[in-house]
């Protein structure tokens, strides 16, 4: 697995996440493996096959988790700076189409959220601004077509 980007609070959810699935979800599932076992032939027990299949999801689940932890690289607040773009910098761009002001903050591709302002480093956009400065314009071919974008502050 390659590495991983992730900020402190990116790092935190998962290992919350993590602990939530090995302590509290496993032993739900396997409450409900122990119930369908108890209704006799598994050949046609619909609730047995649905049991073990999300267990399945889970342990695989777990395990995606555990490889991101530990190929995990942390972004250090500190080692980012505010003359170009990199992830981790919270940037404010103009988008020219729409002369409308978004911010974002660039973060690794498990951490993504555009919801909240969260792009990813390997989006269209998160590519297109790593290395700008601020005044830079940066063009993206995204899904909804070629938008313009001109970058007005970077910060941490």
């Amino acid at each position: 697995m390659k590495q991983v980007l992730l900020t402190d609070d990116g790092l935190k959810k998962l290992e919350a996440e993590l602990e939530e699935l090995k302590t509290v979800v496993r032993k739900n599932i396997a409450e409900k493996i122990k119930t369908a076992l108890s209704f006799g032939d598994l050949s046609e027990n619909s609730e047995y096959d649905e049991a073990k299949n999300d267990q399945a999801i889970v342990e695989a689940r777990i395990a995606q988790i555990e490889a991101m932890i530990k190929n995990a690289k942390i972004l250090n607040e500190n080692d980012v700076t505010t003359d170009v773009v990199s992830p981790g910098s919270k940037v404010k761009l103009l988008n020219l189409g729409f002369n409308e002001e978004l911010t974002y903050k660039i973060v690794g591709s498990t951490e993504a959220n555009p919801s909240q302002g969260l792009i990813s480093d390997q989006s269209p956009l998160g590519l297109a601004l790593i290395g700008k400065k601020v005044g830079d314009e940066v063009t993206v071919q995204a899904p909804a077509g070629t938008m313009m974008f001109k970058i007005l502050e970077i910060s941490k």
